[in-house]
């Protein structure tokens, strides 16, 4: 166990970016992840015939859209800054 403990100790130490950056970052590629599975839900529902479904997974998918911009202009916005 304490070797454990041990080996876990200077995990996280050691930052390429700061935290608030690496979120913006992860966040974006989340989102991305999710609009490119987005169009498969759809076609499921469309098969199926599940009309309030795929009405929800367009909606999900255009405020994901949304996002996606909002994210990448404040990193645009931080890059140009000399910010990030």
């Amino acid at each position: 166990m304490a070797e454990s403990k041990q080996a876990d100790r200077h995990i996280g130490q050691t930052k390429g970016i700061r935290n608030h950056d690496h979120d913006l970052i992860h966040e974006l590629s989340v989102r991305l992840d999710a609009i490119w599975r987005y169009d498969q839900y759809i076609a499921n529902a469309e098969t199926e015939k599940a009309e309030e479904a795929r009405a929800l997974w367009e909606d999900i998918k255009q405020q994901d859209l949304q996002t996606v911009e909002r994210l990448k202009g404040i990193i645009r916005d931080h890059v140009r800054n000399n910010d990030f």
